[in-house]
């Protein structure tokens, strides 16, 4: 299967819910997208590895794994087989993740050439050239899980069914705005709509989940 495809072709699923448990997901979803949000930018004002820049990392992915699970059901998805069939998406979204990455690798030569973008990106970088390697690892994996049970998996399903992919992205990118920088802010809306066809053509998280954390583990 191409990767076009598993990006455009929609898998069959019924992800029917009452207008209840519509409302109810609109609800919690709305507040946990602030209360995130706030923990992101406070997270990145703190000092690259210290003890408030870990805790309030791993406070944020906690915010947006709990308020996804209390959201309602959350959905693994599909991709289409050559014949037909169905399966758990596996290895096309680790691939899309190393192709993603190797865009933004030659994104980050152009954009070191631009003073502002090349602050933004020295900042970020800071976070992990002065950080406990294995402490930045578990942040960085839990952040790209969390976000995507959060934004692909509860929001997603709280926009409703009018054009889910922009709108989930815009609230995705307008998270981000947070952190006040804007290599993440433009990163969010690029992997953002990235993430959010997979979750459109699949059904479910698994397939943008192993992208992110493909791409955060290579970037």
């Amino acid at each position: 299967m191409s990767l076009l495809r598993t990006l455009v072709d929609k898998v069959p699923r019924d992800h029917l819910q009452s207008d209840a448990a519509f409302h109810r997901r609109r609800r919690v979803v709305a507040g946990v997208s602030l209360a995130g949000a706030a923990l992101l930018g406070k997270s990145l004002s703190t000092e690259p590895d210290s003890r408030e820049f870990y805790g309030l990392t791993l406070g944020v992915a906690a915010t947006w794994t709990a308020g996804a699970f209390a959201s309602g059901p959350l959905h693994l998805g599909w991709e289409q087989t050559h014949d037909a069939g169905l399966r758990r998406p596996v290895v096309t979204p680790v691939v899309l993740g190393v192709g993603a990455f190797g865009a933004f690798y030659g994104a980050a030569l152009v954009a070191r050439r631009i003073p502002v973008l090349h602050r933004a990106l020295t900042d970020i970088l800071a976070f992990a050239d002065q950080g406990s390697a294995p402490l930045v690892t578990l942040t960085t994996f839990a952040n790209g899980a969390a976000e995507e049970v959060f934004f692909r998996g509860a929001l997603y399903a709280a926009v409703g069914t009018e054009q889910p992919v922009i709108k989930s992205t815009a609230v995705y990118t307008l998270a981000t705005t947070a952190t006040r920088n804007p290599a993440l802010v433009l990163a969010g809306g690029v992997m953002g709509t990235l993430f959010g066809l997979q979750r459109r053509a699949s059904g479910g998280i698994q397939a943008p989940l192993l992208t992110h954390l493909t791409w955060s583990a290579l970037m």
